[in-house]
């Protein structure tokens, strides 16, 4: 059986650009997408804080060091400049495989500066 498990989060990265008329996707700063494991043309997930927009894409990337968080074509209608997303890919992997398995999340501040990074998400409480 192969399982769908979260591989990698940039979390609360912020849109830096929106450029509708760009021929697709989302561009992110290359050092993000490295710390990551976010790989160039992958497919991503974003989910929009600020809206609730939820869409598929895929990265390309932004110069390294940049900060750079760029939605681009028709997705550049989900988001605008300041929006807090989370974007988020995800792998397929056997049962054991996903035992061992641990994600890359990446925290980010409103300037997309790297605050932490870490493997696991804190049991949520009531």
């Amino acid at each position: 059986m192969q399982l769908t498990l979260l591989k990698c989060k940039l979390h609360q990265a912020r849109v830096t650009h929106a450029e509708l008329e760009y021929e697709g996707s989302c561009a992110i700063d290359e050092t993000l997408m490295e710390t990551a494991g976010i790989r160039e043309y992958e497919q991503i997930h974003i989910y929009n804080l600020a809206n609730g927009e939820r869409f598929t894409t895929y990265a390309i990337r932004a110069e390294a060091g940049s900060r750079v968080i760029s939605v681009n074509g028709a997705a550049a209608h989900k988001a605008s400049p300041g929006d807090r997303l989370i974007i988020c890919t995800y792998a397929a992997m056997s049962e054991a495989e996903a035992d061992a398995f641990e994600p890359n999340l990446v925290y980010l501040d409103e300037r997309n500066r790297i605050l932490r990074t870490g493997c696991r998400i804190p049991a949520q409480a009531a």
